[in-house]
């Protein structure tokens, strides 16, 4: 493809980067989105609803951020979560105002809302196309591009459609809006979330925080057997509110993290749970009545959501989620989110409002930086880039095994030890320098190849922030370390490629009071 020139690129098309998109047209940028697979129909968005927090100025407000920073492990930001708040109810006002139907019914006393995901998504691509945003589907973005002072300057990719047409965009800004990472483990949605922009970031020289809080896990219909044999299509997760039973028939209190985390660890430890077919709620009762036993049960499984609800991510530097790389911003479930929730997964409204407020600073923040910008200058990849060798030396599906082998299983991220720990990650680093080499190929498998090499990176980082935090706090649960930690009220930063590096974060901590802890490994 010819070279094409934008003042900010977005690299993602869900909601996050549809926000960004906008917020940057609307300030006068010529804006281009490149999204792996649809824009407004792919991503987890597409296969649910999206909740927003929808609470006006006051004490209730007050009494919110306080319970959000409670919940969170004494991780989160006041700051933040007031900002968040506030953004997120402005533009709840907006889209009532546009057409959008929320459920409930939107008035002052419903603090949480929500919209139909897919028609949601498609709205917003509506809009991108009214704002004048050139939207490029199937185009995955492989590498982010630099220029000689080392600002990001653009991406490169290629375009799935048509497997050996390559193309290339210059723009003075960049935004990663491209998810999380759930390790391939099915979630609804979650095939795109590989961990693609962590890895982009990480590789221009953005810095990640929080990624041991990647263990987020749901209930959903089905063990491994019945998925196997009824195929790999997304199953939809169980409601807060479904009750569960054991394998005696006795109801197992599911409400709170504390009745969740009961059930993870009587899976964990082989035990059967299950749901009553004609207590679920649709739709999920229909595509659980494939699952279903003669008497009416339904067989639960725990499957692994990853950074997506989980708070690990690309760390942003500022209120216009800019990054430590200059030149790249990033929003939604590709950043950390600590600020906001602190060490606990996404419930409530949290990951809704974040993708709608974090898109909308992302994108003015870009337009901003790039109109700062003088001419674009040459650019070009910031590293070789792991997955985009000559290949032929590893199937990619073979990392991605190793790497599901590492993440998905309940023994291995819901309930970790410095010993299972330092297992996986000498499998995991010890395979990481064959990813320069021999891993990669041409056109469709080019795009394997990276996405398995994404796995990898974003593994390599969870299993040694895990290490790095030797306490429990929130969803990070160390077996070997039950409790909580005053030490460790603090976030953990990490990076690195070849080596993986793990520091504290924050004007008060002193890392060399800790060293052996944090470079345990």
């Amino acid at each position: 493809m010819t070279p094409i020139d934008a003042d900010v690129l977005v690299v993602g098309g869900g909601p996050a980067g549809a926000w960004a998109a906008l917020a940057a047209a609307y300030r006068g940028a010529s804006v281009v989105l490149v999204d792996k697979a649809r824009c407004g129909a792919s991503g987890p968005s597409a296969h649910g609803t999206v909740a927003f927090w929808n609470i006006p100025p006051g004490t209730q407000r007050a009494e919110q951020v306080r319970r959000t920073l409670t919940g969170g492990g004494a991780l989160g930001d006041p700051e933040w979560i007031d900002r968040v708040l506030g953004e997120t109810h402005r533009r709840v006002r907006d889209l009532m105002l546009a057409g959008y139907r929320f459920l409930p019914e939107l008035s002052d006393a419903a603090p949480r809302v929500q919209l139909d995901g897919a028609r949601y998504l498609t709205r917003l691509r509506r809009c991108l196309a009214a704002a004048g945003v050139r939207i490029l589907d199937h185009h995955p973005a492989l590498q982010l591009l630099i220029d000689a002072d080392g600002v990001v300057t653009g991406a490169g990719g290629v375009r799935t459609r048509s497997p050996h047409e390559s193309w290339t965009i210059r723009a003075g800004a960049v935004v990663v809006a491209t998810g999380g990472c759930a390790f391939r483990s099915g979630a609804a949605g979650t095939d795109v979330d590989t961990g693609d922009g962590l890895l982009m970031a990480a590789e221009v020289g953005g810095e990640l925080s929080g990624m041991e809080f990647s263990c987020a896990y749901t209930l959903i219909p089905g063990d491994r057997m019945a998925v196997r044999q009824v195929g790999p299509a997304p199953v939809p997760s169980l409601g807060p509110a479904v009750t569960v039973y054991d394998e005696s028939g006795a109801a197992v209190d599911d409400q709170g993290p504390a009745g969740r985390a009961a059930v993870m660890r009587a899976l964990a430890d082989g035990r059967r749970i299950y749901a009553v077919l004609a207590e679920l709620p649709e739709p999920v009762r229909r595509t659980a009545a494939r699952f279903a036993l003669a008497d009416g049960r339904v067989p639960l499984r725990a499957q692994l959501d990853g950074t997506v609800r989980g708070t690990g991510g690309v760390r942003i530097v500022g209120f216009d989620c800019a990054t430590t790389a200059p030149g790249l911003f990033a929003a939604g479930d590709v950043t950390s989110r600590e600020a906001v929730r602190g060490a606990s997964g996404g419930l409530g409204g949290h990951d809704g409002a974040w993708s709608l407020s974090s898109g909308v600073w992302a994108g003015a923040g870009a337009a901003e930086f790039a109109r700062g910008r003088d001419t674009l200058g040459r650019a070009r990849p910031a590293v070789p880039g792991a997955g985009l060798g000559p290949g032929g030396g590893i199937d990619p599906r073979a990392v991605v095994g190793l790497v599901q082998e590492h993440t998905l299983p309940l023994r291995r991220s819901y309930l970790r030890s410095a010993g299972s720990l330092c297992d996986s990650i000498a499998e995991l680093d010890g395979l990481w320098p064959a990813t320069q080499w021999d891993l990669g190929g041409q056109g469709a498998a080019r795009v394997r190849a990276r996405e398995a090499a994404a796995l990898l990176a974003v593994a390599r980082w969870t299993k040694h922030s895990a290490l790095a935090r030797p306490e429990t706090r929130g969803m990070h649960r160390r077996t070997d370390h039950p409790g909580p930690d005053r030490d460790y009220e603090l976030r953990l930063l990490s990076g690195g490629l070849d080596q993986v590096w793990v520091r504290p974060d924050g004007p008060d901590a002193d890392s060399s009071q800790r060293p052996a802890d944090l470079t345990a490994v």
